[in-house]
């Protein structure tokens, strides 16, 4: 049998800490975080229907120019403090979208520009994109894989 090990004074405040701790509105943030990342989806589709309609794109072609224009405008509004004061409120909604990786790319050259462009901007602000672009293109390779056994198997056409 364990012996708790917890002296008197240690329980005492355990039990005053969970009394006092903030409870986190959890379904309030996931609904704050889906609505602002929807909105940000919004933004995208809007965005996207732009280059169909002005630039000729067709929705096989409009993808990455879509993605590029969202993560220059989240970079833009790091860079000038707008997104962190978004973020503050959204949570998540902001942090999943494509805009949460111009920010996080961003604000690491921002945050580290003192030890100058090469070492400091372009070795931190590639710290975060190198992770995401490998497990994407990882991600991509497995994918693959499944789509091309799966042809082969006669169950996708």
């Amino acid at each position: 049998m364990a012996k708790d090990s917890t002296l008197p004074q240690q329980k005492a405040y355990q039990d005053f800490a969970k009394e006092r701790e903030f409870k986190r509105p959890v379904v309030a943030n996931c609904i704050r975080a889906f609505l602002f990342g929807g909105t940000i989806c919004l933004i995208g589709q809007g965005i996207s229907l732009f280059f169909i309609t002005y630039f000729n794109f067709t929705e096989q072609t409009v993808g990455n120019p879509t993605v590029a224009v969202l993560i220059f405008i989240s970079m833009l509004l790091t860079g000038f403090g707008v997104y962190d004061k978004i973020a503050q409120h959204a949570g998540a909604g902001t942090a999943v979208p494509v805009t949460g990786f111009g920010n996080a790319m961003i604000s690491a050259a921002i945050e580290h520009r003192t030890e100058g462009y090469v070492l400091g901007v372009g070795g931190n602000m590639f710290k975060l994109a190198g992770s995401v672009i490998v497990f994407g293109t990882f991600s991509a390779f497995v994918i693959a894989i499944i789509k091309t056994i799966l042809i082969q198997l006669g169950v996708v056409g």
